[in-house]
């Protein structure tokens, strides 16, 4: 962790020894992770399988964990929505970097391609597998999509005023993220963001109301409307 991004404020209530507890148990949480996936292999090569097995890790989301001041998921900000993706094949002998960002619903349509076996019709992603099979292809926009919780509000929460929190998880987000590192999430009912992951990886300055990037936000939310019109989702942006 990056201890110059980590908050000089504490918000939500949480006290420095709250704050180091949380720390401690994710560090403890990716620990038992590790030594997991370690038993997991082992198990495989125990049973004479891993060389007809394709190991895929990966995870639903991360945990903003004090960045923005924030803890938890449910954000659109990085480090609630990158994942690690690792993947090894059966036979593979060296390793391989994938820099551009592909997107879970992906993952189905690579593993038929792995196992070749043809694609389904109700798969909207595509396979990957010739970004592993080093053949180029061409990078294409990440769409992440954040639908209203129904999670019952505490009476006296810290985390916000009860109507602020409310607000916050009944909104709906629709999430671009281009090949050239262009970040933007059209929201229902609060403030939009625009943010370049290149020059800015901590998203750390919206440039939504910046009139220079107009054309950059027409082009990019063209891309989710024609999203959004593919996948029928009906929400008004």
């Amino acid at each position: 962790m990056d201890r110059e991004r980590l908050p000089t404020q504490l918000f939500f209530g949480i006290t420095p020894e709250e704050y180091r507890s949380i720390k401690q148990r994710y560090f403890g949480l990716v620990t038992l992770v590790d030594q997991s996936i370690g038993a997991i292999l082992e198990c495989l090569e125990r049973f004479g399988l891993s060389d007809h097995t394709i190991v895929v890790h990966t995870s639903d989301h991360g945990d903003s964990l004090g960045a923005h001041h924030l803890f938890g998921k449910e954000t659109m900000f990085e480090e609630a929505t990158r994942v690690p993706l690792l993947i090894h094949l059966p036979g593979q002998t060296r390793s391989k970097t994938v820099s551009h960002p592909v997107s879970h619903i992906d993952f189905v349509p690579t593993l038929l391609d792995l196992l070749r076996q043809p694609g389904h019709p109700q798969c909207a992603g595509k396979s990957f597998l010739p970004s592993i099979n080093e053949s180029a292809p061409v990078p294409e926009n990440v769409f992440i999509e954040w639908a209203p919780n129904r999670t019952k509000i505490k009476k006296g929460t810290r985390l916000a005023r009860r109507r602020m929190v409310k607000r916050a998880v009944e909104e709906s987000t629709r999430t671009l993220v281009s090949p050239d590192g262009w970040k933007l999430c059209l929201r229902d009912k609060d403030s939009n963001e625009l943010y370049n992951l290149k020059n800015d990886p901590f998203e750390t300055g919206n440039l939504y109301s910046d009139r220079q990037y107009a054309s950059v936000i027409s082009q990019l939310a063209g891309e989710v409307h024609r999203w959004q019109r593919s996948t029928n989702d009906k929400l008004r942006l």
